[in-house]
């Protein structure tokens, strides 16, 4: 099997006790949960039965303690996560609507993930194939973009895979909106991209929708999923596009449901070149690729039905209660 290792932010997600509008009589009261979405994929990856390892920087706080014992404890290889006290360890304060999706409110930057670089990067680490796992929470600020393109190039260059979820959080970006050519750069690195329909609409500006996928296609992207919260999930490729409907569940909370999902595309692409290469052309197999996209469905229907991030990410006895 194909083992992951995702790069980026790893965060105390602060989950706030209301749900909605509803306050009652009780104060507000906010629960940390281990997270941050290039975290929660390599755990996702992990619960799955994927080689995973993260790549980041943790403060010399007790939060970072947190986070540095919850990776380890999920199996996570944590021998690329380097410590700091020159920065805090990030959190988000999270607030949920009567449906469970969620607003957050982050105390980044500064923040310890933003100051890792290339020379933290442990010897060796793209020597073997891999799938390399970044989001764009890693380009907010010129350093951390720097390093975030360069280690996408080194990848690439040795031969891994490259997945990247657009991950779009307009409120970590100065001006308060993503920078579509820096994030669109990181994009078209990828040989498979995920985003949401609102993340693609963002993106593509005035550009009508399907010539903005043809684009990214051309530049050398495999395979585009594109997810709608509970409605179909779209992929399109060069020769193949199909959309795949997932379990219908009541939400409680949707902070990891897209980390989920991402998580259990890449469990399965995994466990594909893992048998056939890396080099195998699995963005032509129609087969595999609907079965991987039912596999992520499943796996961002069940995290949505329970709090937090990694607490809520599935293990394949999970997956069985949510065949259609």
């Amino acid at each position: 099997m194909t083992p992951i290792i995702a790069f980026g932010e790893a965060l105390v997600d602060m989950l706030s006790s209301r749900l909605g509008e509803a306050a009652g009589d009780a104060p507000e009261t906010f629960t940390p949960y281990a997270g941050g979405a290039p975290a929660n994929v390599a755990v996702a990856c992990a619960r799955l039965g994927v080689p995973s390892r993260f790549l980041g920087m943790l403060g010399e706080d007790y939060f970072g303690d947190f986070l540095a014992g919850e990776l380890a404890a999920h199996g996570i290889d944590t021998s690329g996560v380097v410590r700091t006290r020159e920065a805090r360890t990030a959190l988000a304060f999270v607030s949920r609507d009567a449906d469970g999706e969620r607003t957050f409110d982050f105390y980044r930057p500064p923040a310890a993930d933003l100051l890792y670089r290339l020379e933290h990067l442990p010897a060796g680490v793209f020597s073997s194939p891999a799938i390399l796992h970044l989001c764009s929470n890693s380009l907010t600020e010129p350093a951390i973009a720097e390093t975030t393109l360069a280690m996408a190039e080194m990848a690439r260059r040795a031969g891994c895979l490259v997945s990247v979820d657009a991950n779009l959080r307009h409120n970590l970006w100065d001006g308060g909106e993503a920078d579509i050519s820096l994030v669109t750069r990181l994009l078209d690195g990828a040989d498979l991209l995920k985003l949401s329909g609102d993340e693609l609409d963002y993106l593509r500006a005035d550009h009508p929708q399907n010539a903005w996928l043809a684009e990214r296609l051309a530049a050398g992207v495999k395979a585009i999923v594109i997810t709608d919260g509970p409605g179909e999930v779209r992929l399109k490729g060069v020769e193949i596009e199909t959309r795949v409907a997932p379990p219908r569940v009541q939400a409680v909370d949707t902070t990891a449901g897209g980390d989920a999902f991402i998580g259990g595309l890449l469990a399965e692409l995994a466990d594909y070149t893992g048998e056939a290469g890396i080099e195998a052309e699995w963005h032509r197999d129609a087969d595999f690729l609907a079965r991987a996209v039912d596999t992520a469905c499943r796996c961002g229907a069940h995290a949505v039905t329970r709090p937090g991030a990694y607490a809520s990410l599935p293990t394949r006895e999970d997956l069985v209660r949510l065949r259609h």
